[in-house]
């Protein structure tokens, strides 16, 4: 996060539950594209194989199909929801931290 920048805790836990659900989405969307592998046959040509073979192709195995494209997508957005909720976690500490230190100038003043 950037210096200077305060988020109260539940802006962290809203955050942190919006990339849950869309997480959800996300692995929901690549077990539907898994099943797009199961595509038939466009007929008993060659052509109609290769066609066939181009679809699954572009649903799964290689790095630019939609499968793996979604994989992607949910490890990029589980590492952003891991380090707002490792934030959020930092956020508390130092705030922790701060409150004690006034409430010990607040006894010391006493």
């Amino acid at each position: 996060m950037a210096e200077g920048l305060r988020l109260e805790p539940r802006t962290i836990e809203e955050i942190v539950a919006i990339c849950d659900t869309m997480l959800e989405t996300l692995r929901e969307a690549a077990q539907q594209a898994k099943k797009l592998t199961a595509a038939p046959s466009f007929g008993g040509f060659k052509s109609a194989e290769d066609l066939r073979a181009g679809f699954i192709r572009k649903a799964r195995g290689t790095p630019e199909s939609l499968y793996e494209r979604l994989e992607q997508f949910a490890a990029v957005l589980e590492g952003m929801r891991d380090a707002f909720s490792a934030g959020g976690e930092g956020f508390l500490a130092a705030e922790n931290h701060r409150t004690a230190e006034l409430r010990a100038l607040d006894q010391d003043e006493l």
